[in-house]
C-alpha cells in the first residue's frame, strides 16, 4: 500500500495519536512538513490517504502552500483519495471545496463536548456514541461545503465535523490529542488562556485537570474514526 502522507503545519502540531495509531497497524505513513519548506505533493495519488494537522495560523492567511494544498484536496477528493483533517486541516478541506472560513461565533479553547447530528456517521464513524468530550483550540470555524454532510455540533458552533463521499473528514476539533501535545500548546499558547474558564476557553488548570482519563476516552474515539477512515485508503 501506498504510505499516508501527513501535512504538519507547524512544528508544535504534529500528527502525535494519528501517527501511532498508523504505526500500531503497519500503515506507513510519511511526514510532509510544511512549515520547514517542504514541498507540497503534487499527486495525490502517490499516497493511500491525505491526513492534515492542525496550526496556529488561518487558511486566509498568506501563507504559500495554502491555495497548492487546496489544489491537492480537490484532486484527492476527485479521485477519491481519503482526506482527514484535523482541525486546520478541516479548515482547508472545506476552504478548497469553496466553503468560506471565517472567525468563528466562540472561541474554543480546551474540553468541550459534541453531539452527533447524523445517525449514520454515529454509527459508521464514532462508535455509535451520540455525544463525546473533544479537545478544541480554535479561532476561526468552516462553514459546510458542497456535497458534505454535518456530523457533529455543538452549543458554541455549528459545524464540528463534517463528511464528503463518505471518504473524507473534516473536524473542527482535535482528536489527536496525547498528554504530550497537550503540555506542548499549554506551554507554547499560555498567553491565550485566562486564569479562570470563562465559557468555552478554559484554563490550564482545568485542561489539566483528569488529563489520563479524557485522553483515554478520546483515544477511544480517535480509534474508531481511524479505523473507519483507513479502511477506504487507496491501495
Amino acid at each position: 500500500m501506498r504510505p499516508v502522507a501527513v501535512l504538519r503545519f507547524s512544528p508544535t502540531e504534529g500528527p502525535a495519536y494519528f501517527a501511532e495509531w498508523l504505526d500500531r497497524r503497519g500503515i506507513r505513513w510519511t511526514l510532509v512538513p510544511l512549515d520547514a519548506s517542504a514541498a507540497v505533493p503534487a499527486d495525490p495519488r502517490a499516497f493511500s490517504g491525505i491526513a492534515m494537522m492542525g496550526g496556529p495560523m488561518s487558511v486566509n492567511d498568506d501563507e504559500p502552500w495554502v491555495a497548492p494544498v487546496c489544489g491537492l484536496l480537490r484532486d484527492a477528493v476527485k479521485e477519491r483519495v481519503p482526506v482527514l483533517g484535523h482541525c486546520l486541516g478541516g479548515q482547508l478541506l472545506a476552504k478548497a471545496l469553496g466553503a468560506p472560513v471565517t472567525r468563528a461565533p466562540v472561541t474554543e479553547i480546551g474540553w468541550v463536548d459534541v453531539q452527533s447530528t447524523d445517525a449514520e456517521a454515529q454509527r459508521r464513524w464514532f462508535g455509535g456514541r451520540d455525544r463525546f468530550t473533544t479537545f478544541q483550540w480554535h479561532y476561526d470555524a468552516f462553514a459546510l461545503p458542497p456535497r458534505a454532510t454535518r456530523v457533529l455540533t455543538n452549543a458554541f458552533n455549528a459545524n464540528q465535523a463534517y463528511v464528503v463521499d463518505e471518504l473524507h473528514i473534516g473536524f473542527q476539533c482535535h482528536i489527536e490529542m496525547t498528554p504530550e501535545l497537550v503540555a506542548t500548546w499549554l506551554a507554547s499558547g499560555a498567553a491565550e488562556l485566562p486564569s479562570t474558564s470563562i465559557g468555552a476557553v478554559h484554563s490550564a488548570d482545568d485542561i489539566r485537570r483528569d488529563l489520563p482519563a479524557r485522553i483515554d476516552a478520546l483515544h477511544a474515539v480517535a480509534d474508531d474514526v481511524y479505523a473507519r477512515w483507513s479502511g477506504a485508503l487507496a491501495v
